[in-house]
């Protein structure tokens, strides 16, 4: 599984001034709708050094603008080139049930109304009837506990009627059951300071890759703060862009399968099943 992500990949970035081993740094899917300033962007969460410059395979500066960017190598010149070494939160497809999230759920329903990326419509929502829609979380409720230590709870300014503020409706949107599971695998993300854009990090099958966010959910008070998307671009930035990526998780196992015995089989295994044990935890009970 590991290295699914960068198999792909059409752009590449490097050290300039690493002449031997010549390993990238990391690299991109290159999918539509992505500019030079989106691409720098994402460097500037990639790459912790201070000043630097990005050159093209032909030695011309990219600049921040909105031209597409190209497929290619693309260089990284500084004093020193350091990649940002952050923990990436390990994280697969999570549906949001249970006593705690049960008000989250209704509010996010009742806000969006459709899938905020495919702008889908529930035609059946005035009967009562969600088949095909999921309320997902932006920061997971699995990972709680790093809610609270990094104060994200700051960010939210609409108290739930249960379950702390990790549950609030402007931590949820509404998506699709197919692209929810791609949020939740950091696939795609939506980056906050460019228009709102989706952001795909692998091929896009979907074709919304280049597109906006609903704006009626942007004109909506009850919307997400910039934060939180600001949070999940640069995870899924992290997990996709760096090195050869984050391992790639399978969820959809078969009836009768050893599903503890396949994740322990798999690559980061406890980081997996920590993932797997809170998210189930966290639906029912606050974890501290």
């Amino acid at each position: 599984m590991s290295g699914k992500r960068a198999r792909s990949r059409d752009v590449f970035v490097w050290d300039l001034n690493d002449n031997e081993d010549r390993i990238p740094l990391g690299g991109l899917v290159l999918t539509a709708g992505i500019t030079n300033t989106d691409f720098r962007q994402m460097l500037d969460i990639l790459i912790t050094s201070c000043d630097y410059v990005v050159q093209n395979e032909h030695g011309d500066e990219v600049l921040r603008d909105n031209q597409p960017l190209l497929p290619g190598d693309y260089f990284i010149i500084a004093d020193e080139v350091e990649v940002n070494n952050e923990v990436v939160y390990t994280r697969a497809c999570s549906i949001a049930s249970g006593t705690r999230v049960q008000s989250f759920i209704e509010q996010v329903q009742a806000r969006d109304g459709r899938c905020i990326v495919s702008k889908v419509e529930n035609a059946r929502a005035v009967d009562g009837f969600w088949w095909g829609f999921e309320a997902a979380h932006i920061f997971p409720l699995a990972y709680e506990q790093q809610w609270l230590e990094n104060n994200y709870s700051r960010w939210i300014t609409i108290d739930p009627p249960q379950g702390g503020k990790i549950n609030s409706v402007q931590n949820g949107i509404l998506l699709r059951s197919d692209l929810h599971q791609l949020f939740d695998n950091y696939t795609f993300s939506i980056n906050p300071d460019n228009g709102y854009k989706i952001i795909y990090f692998v091929k896009d099958c979907e074709q919304l890759a280049g597109k906006s966010l609903d704006s009626r959910l942007l004109d909506d008070p009850r919307r997400p703060p910039d934060s939180l998307f600001r949070w999940h671009f640069r995870q899924a930035v992290l997990t996709n862009m760096r090195g050869i990526g984050e391992p790639a998780y399978e969820h959809d196992f078969p009836p009768g399968s050893d599903i503890m015995g396949e994740i322990q089989a798999g690559p980061k295994a406890a980081e997996r099943m920590e993932f797997e044990l809170f998210d189930r935890l966290a639906h029912h009970v606050e974890i501290l």
